[in-house]
């Protein structure tokens, strides 16, 4: 007669069958496998932002693990009810890599302490909610879509929503930079958003 094996259950991952919001739960109850899950999920596109930003590969590495440990020490700011841990992430990632910028930016560096207070002001962002709920999936199945409508700005549009987004210049930044009226950048800005909010919509369509 054959031996038999010793049994072993098998423990499937439940985690991975978790949603985003469903993850951040279990992070905001100190649940570190959670937040393992969490990095897995997002680290290479928050990687890929905030290389986008900063260029180099080795300052996006370091502020990728600041970022993280950043969303570890202040989760509890994250509000459960705005049900959006992709933007919440996105944006944190964004403005990490903004200050950076900031901060090292010649002329006028940014010289203010880097405190609680200054991140619940610059860093950490308090979400609208009236924002879309994404995760990471759909924010991948609306990337092209997203990449499509950017090609259809003008090139000044483009350029000036680079400027806000990916380099932190404010509207008077920008308008002292390209020397024109803030009242032309301010234009500019509107004209560009509302491109892109109808150039999304008939792509939805």
């Amino acid at each position: 007669m054959q031996k038999l094996k010793p049994f072993r259950m098998v423990f499937v991952n439940t985690y991975d069958s978790l949603t985003d919001l469903e993850v951040f739960r279990k992070v905001l109850k100190n649940d570190s496998k959670a937040f393992e899950i969490l990095y897995d999920r997002y680290s290479e596109l928050l990687y890929t932002l905030i290389k986008k930003i900063v260029i180099k590969e080795k300052i996006a590495e370091e502020i990728l693990v600041d970022v993280f440990e950043l969303i570890w020490k202040r989760k509890s700011e994250f509000d459960p009810g705005i049900n959006n841990v992709y933007s919440w992430l996105v944006t944190i990632s964004r403005n990490k890599a903004v200050d950076y910028l900031r901060r090292t930016r010649i002329p006028n560096p940014v010289t203010t302490p880097y405190d609680n207070e200054y991140e619940d002001i610059f860093i950490i962002p308090r979400l609208s909610p009236k924002i879309d709920s994404v995760d990471i999936s759909t924010a991948f199945q609306i990337k092209g879509n997203v990449e499509k409508t950017l090609s259809k700005l003008t090139d000044a549009q483009k350029y000036v929503i680079h400027l806000a987004y990916y380099e932190g210049y404010t509207q008077s930044a920008i308008a002292d930079k390209l020397k024109i009226p803030l009242s032309t950048v301010k234009g500019k800005v509107k004209i560009a958003l509302n491109n892109l909010k109808e150039n999304l919509i008939k792509e939805k369509e």
